[in-house]
């Protein structure tokens, strides 16, 4: 059925971006999560609090109150604090299980339903469309963040440049 490979497929791109950043965090030491490029930009620690603020306050009593929770402050997430990298993490960690919770119980017959963000009226589908997206761009931050740190250090979440070749002549390999 379609809307299950829907729901598969939402999930799946939720657990990938996740992957990504835990990926990126094994990387960084304490300090680097709080590395600023510059006072306007945020830190992987700023990033980290916002998505988990959001994460909570969308997924939280997804189907029957709004997704912006009136006791989220949302411009407190932005603030630079000395949050620890293992108080940070936890909070991830727990953040996205709500999410991954809900994922694990929606139906089909979910994806059409309406729920509400900020007033505003979209059907699950939606819903879980645009949040995919914001997730994405912000573990792309989290992403060029640590590249940005970590310089010749980084270690490559994906095929490194100038190793395409070698990447596509391994699997050519394997499927021989």
């Amino acid at each position: 059925m379609l809307e299950k490979d829907i729901i598969r497929i939402i999930r799946q791109n939720f657990n990938s971006y996740k992957v990504l950043a835990d990926r990126t965090f094994v990387q960084l030491s304490e300090q680097n999560f709080h590395y600023k490029p510059d006072e306007t930009a945020n830190s992987v620690a700023i990033i980290i609090k916002h998505m988990n603020g959001n994460l909570k306050s969308r997924f939280t009593d997804f189907f029957t109150t709004d997704g912006e929770k009136p006791d989220r402050n949302r411009d407190m997430e932005f603030n630079e604090d000395n949050s620890t990298k293992g108080v940070l993490l936890n909070d991830w960690e727990n953040s996205w299980k709500i999410l991954f919770d809900l994922m694990n119980t929606l139906t089909p017959e979910d994806l059409s339903k309406k729920i509400t963000i900020r007033t505003e009226e979209h059907s699950v589908l939606e819903a879980l469309n645009r949040q995919v997206a914001h997730y994405a761009y912000h573990v792309g931050q989290i992403v060029f963040l640590g590249k940005l740190i970590l310089k010749e250090q980084w270690i490559n979440l994906s095929i490194a440049r100038g190793k395409s070749q070698e990447f596509n002549n391994l699997l050519n390999k394997s499927q021989e």
